[in-house]
């Protein structure tokens, strides 16, 4: 583990290999689960407050879900989360003529109809944060669907911080990135020299 400002963040971070390979895995975090996405309470605003915007690239069983139930839904550990329909699928994802699930939020984002691009928590996956009072621990998330993204990190030998570089800046900050990156850089000289 590594301590950074009020962070300790795992070693996985550094040693393990990572690149999303959508052709192999077909999206499938965004339907498989016992919970829906991990949402901060400012994002459970803006998602309301936006909701009318990301409708229109919702498919109607999400739709119908969204509006039933809410943005968000409190999971059996008592955390917030994404609304789940019953098959388990997140009611924002999309499944695409290719296959492919995709993000309602993402999508709308991408068109310039809103300026949130998605929970952080999808923004960092396979990356999951857990706020304990005087630290959040960031660990490397381990599941089955993703070994075409450890396949696909390992042959094109990226990092998964490197992977979900933009996500971990719009959790911690830039600073914080960059002492991450120096780790790591320190970690593989030390590494070279032995």
């Amino acid at each position: 583990m590594y301590a950074i400002d009020k962070t300790l963040v795992s070693k996985d971070l550094l040693d393990r290999e990572f690149v999303c390979d959508l052709a192999a895995c077909k999206g499938a975090c965004c339907i498989k689960g016992d919970a829906g996405a991990p949402l901060e309470d400012h994002e459970i605003e803006i998602l309301e407050e936006m909701n009318d915007s990301i409708k229109p690239y919702m498919d109607r069983p999400g739709k119908r879900k969204v509006e039933q139930d809410g943005v968000f839904e409190i999971d059996k550990d008592g955390d917030k989360g994404t609304v789940l329909l019953e098959d388990g699928r997140c009611a924002y994802a999309l499944h695409g003529a290719d296959g492919i699930y995709s993000c309602a939020i993402e999508k709308a984002h991408a068109d310039g109809v809103i300026d949130f691009k998605k929970p952080v928590s999808c923004h960092l996956y396979p990356v999951r944060i857990t706020s304990y009072p005087s630290y959040d621990a960031v660990n490397y998330d381990r599941w089955d669907i993703c070994r075409p993204a450890c396949d696909c990190g390992a042959k094109l030998k990226v990092p998964l911080y490197r992977f979900v570089k933009e996500g971990l800046i719009r959790k911690f900050g830039s600073a914080w990135y960059k002492e991450l990156k120096l780790i790591d850089e320190l970690s593989r000289s030390e590494d070279e020299q032995m």
